[in-house]
């Protein structure tokens, strides 16, 4: 099992307010995303108490850049100074991208049935299931082998569960993921702070 880790959703986006389906789309931090990633840092200081002995990590996306610049900065430590992993990157919606579910099914009435009734093994059209990000998931997460704090998205934290905890896959998927709140992973359990 991986070492004493912390994950931190992205802040609120506008696409999150609006309730559209970001996948890999690369989006930005609204106000309340950016109050939601200092508050993140700050909770970090008080939890941690020796930051440099941690590897940060954050999907390329802007919005969890953004975040992890501000985590850090509510650290006490320089915003810089992290690197990067396209596997943190968020479930791909592929064409649905941008969309509601409403304006889905507008579009196409029926179309977002499937994904209702199997959110976990549903594909989106040129995109993937949430079984094929735990898959792109996974090796990063076996190779963690010091502390690290990690910046990311809800469907790469929701897969954390099913690897951890081996929970149901309907109920990972169907989970909550806020995105103010810090989520430790220690002694191969996770609890949010």
């Amino acid at each position: 099992m991986p070492p004493l880790c912390y994950f931190v959703r992205h802040g609120q986006t506008g696409w999150n307010a609006e309730l559209r389906l970001q996948g890999q789309a690369d989006t930005e931090l609204n106000d309340l995303g950016r109050e939601q990633a200092a508050r993140n840092g700050k909770r970090l200081a008080g939890l941690i108490e020796d930051p440099h002995r941690f590897d940060f990590v954050a999907s390329p996306l802007k919005r969890t850049r953004d975040t992890m610049e501000l985590v850090r900065t509510g650290m006490g430590l320089p915003a810089r100074g992290y690197r990067v992993d396209s596997r943190l990157m968020e479930v791909h919606f592929g064409d649905w991208q941008g969309y509601t579910y409403a304006e889905l099914e507008a579009l196409r009435p029926g179309s977002t049935a499937a994904r209702l009734s199997d959110k976990w093994g549903f594909v989106a059209p040129g995109g993937e299931s949430y079984q094929m990000l735990l898959d792109r998931v996974r090796p990063w997460f076996e190779a963690l082998d010091m502390p690290t704090i990690c910046v990311t998205h809800g469907g790469v934290i929701r897969t954390l569960f099913k690897l951890v905890e081996d929970r149901p896959v309907a109920d990972v998927a169907a989970m909550d993921v806020p995105q103010d709140r810090v989520l430790r992973l220690k002694d191969a359990r996770l609890e949010w702070f």
